[in-house]
Order: C-alpha cells, then sequence, then structure tokens
C-alpha cells in the first residue's frame, strides 16, 4: 500500500514539485494550501507523514504542529525557505522529524522521507529487528514503535526513537555524532550537529518528564552515552 503525504505549502509550484517528486516514488500525495486545511487533513486522518511548509500566512507550520503534537506523533517535515540555525533548532524542538530548506533538491527530499517513514515503521521494508530491548526501567518496543520509562509512556519522534534505540543497544558505549546521525538518518545523508543535539535535547526533556533524568550522558568533545543504571536520578 502507498504511504500516504500531505503536501502543505501556500506555493502552488512547491506543492507541484513535491508532489510530482513523491508520485514517481510511489507514494499518494494530498495537499493544503495553508494551516487551517493542513488541520483538517490531519483530522481526517489516513496520513503516514506531512510536509509542512513553515511560512505560511495566518497559521504557519509551527503552529499547526505545536497542534499535532498535543495527539499524535505523525512524522513532519519542516519545508523553509530560511537556513537559520535558530530555525532549525526550534523547528526540531517542538517535535519535528527534520528540517529542508529552499531551494531543495526533489530527490533529496523523498530521500529524507523515505528515511523518516522506515524509522516510523510506514516504510515499504519491514524491520527485521523487531523486538523488545530494555535496560532497567527504559523500555522499547521496536515492533511497535513505543517506549516508556517505569512504565510511563514516551513519546517519541521516528527519529527520537531511532537514536534511543541505537544508545540503547550498547549502555555505557560512548556514540559520536556521526554514528547518532548514521543510525537515524542513514549513511548517505547530510545532516548538521546540531540537528542531532536537538534530538537528544528532546529526548532527555521527555525522560526527565517520566522521572529518567540524566540518563542520556554528553561526553565533551566525543558524544553521548546512555548510562545503565537507568533508575533515573533527582
Amino acid at each position: 500500500m502507498a504511504q500516504r503525504i500531505l503536501v502543505v505549502d501556500d506555493e502552488p509550484n512547491i506543492r507541484d514539485v513535491i508532489c510530482f517528486a513523491l508520485d514517481r516514488a510511489g507514494m499518494a500525495t494530498t495537499t493544503a494550501r495553508n494551516g487551517t486545511e493542513a488541520m483538517m487533513a490531519f483530522h481526517r486522518g489516513s496520513l503516514d507523514l506531512i510536509v509542512l511548509d513553515i511560512g505560511m500566512p495566518e497559521m504557519d507550520g509551527l503552529e499547526v504542529c505545536r497542534r499535532i503534537r498535543k495527539t499524535s506523533n505523525l512524522p513532519i517535515l519542516f519545508l523553509s525557505a530560511r537556513d537559520e540555525e535558530i530555525d532549525r533548532i526550534l523547528g526540531l524542538e517542538i517535535g519535528g522529524d527534520d528540517y529542508v530548506t529552499k531551494p531543495f533538491s526533489p530527490r533529496e527530499l523523498v530521500a529524507r522521507i523515505k528515511t523518516i517513514l522506515k524509522r516510523s515503521g510506514h516504510g515499504s521494508e519491514p524491520d527485521a529487528s523487531n523486538g523488545s530491548v530494555s535496560v532497567g526501567l527504559l523500555k522499547l518496543n521496536r515492533g511497535g514503535r513505543t517506549a516508556s520509562f517505569a512504565n510511563m509512556p514516551l513519546s517519541l519522534t521516528a527519529l527520537e526513537f531511532a537514536i534511543l534505540d541505537t544508545l540503547l543497544s550498547r549502555p555505557e558505549i560512548v556514540f559520536s555524532r556521526d554514528q547518532l546521525m548514521e543510525a537515524a538518518y542513514g549513511a548517505d545523508m547530510q545532516v548538521a550537529d546540531r540537528t542531532i543535539d536537538s534530538h537528544i535535547r528532546n529526548i532527555r526533556a521527555k525522560l526527565s518528564a517520566a522521572g529518567g533524568k540524566g540518563i542520556i550522558t554528553t561526553i565533551h568533545g566525543i558524544g553521548f552515552k546512555l548510562t545503565s543504571g537507568t533508575e533515573g536520578r533527582a
């Protein structure tokens, strides 16, 4: 069954370019011209991912993402004409899975979408490692794409899940940013270091809210590791 992608942009030519590229990749597309139409399409359901422009009048893409994240972890890839680092970080920290700036390569956009779909369990290739893994109070169910700490569910985006899964696979081992980027995005994708830092910050905040503060440790100049004593710290 074709993955269902909602393309949200107030520029008709941008919508057409994206839909053409996604249609050629075997995906089914629907469009929205603004944030209001995007929310209507979201509430109708049956979506696998949203390509969401940030710079729209009235309700911008960031506000759309905030509203969706109140009830759903549906993957969201932001589009923006701005390449400022603060914009990228903000987009990821409010729940975006990825951030692509205009002008963009349709081929790269499709590749990033495929990566997110695969990580979220909506890709066409099944994950062979679909069991559960746990360390202390932290548990991940790879097949169901769910995570919890002390039996409290963690609401993770697809790429946050992939990063946490990588850290959990080898507790106390330090993973570099490059290793975490490859685990989340794939070997051929170029991603800024700050992108991984934003994802790590989000994961830490969600763990802390569940009582798991201090589980992910920064090893300065090297990367990050998951502490094996995952009972949580004050």
